[in-house]
């Protein structure tokens, strides 16, 4: 485990995005918490919903780093280096 991600390098801007998991709303399931990607922006639930697509969306794409999209929450993640940290604006 790295203590810093080595991913920063394909951060993105947090763009326009849903405030809801597209494919919970697909399937018709809920979620508990929503994350985004910062590569592509793709909004996903995290690992405390059903359907985990958050970090489904990592294993399908190879896109390493999440933020919250919570209001309160400001952390990221990298699932690479298994590593949270705040990224500053």
């Amino acid at each position: 485990m790295s203590e810093i991600c080595s991913h920063l390098d394909q951060v993105h801007h947090i763009g326009p995005h849903q405030q809801a998991c597209e494919e919970c709303l697909k399937i018709g399931s809920r979620w508990v918490h929503l994350r985004i990607c910062r590569v592509c922006n793709k909004v996903g639930c995290c690992d405390n919903s059903p359907h985990r697509h958050a970090t489904a969306h990592f294993h399908e794409s190879g896109h390493p780093i999440i933020t919250s999209i919570e209001p309160s929450e400001d952390w990221s993640w990298c699932y690479v280096d298994e590593v949270a940290f705040v990224i500053e604006a």
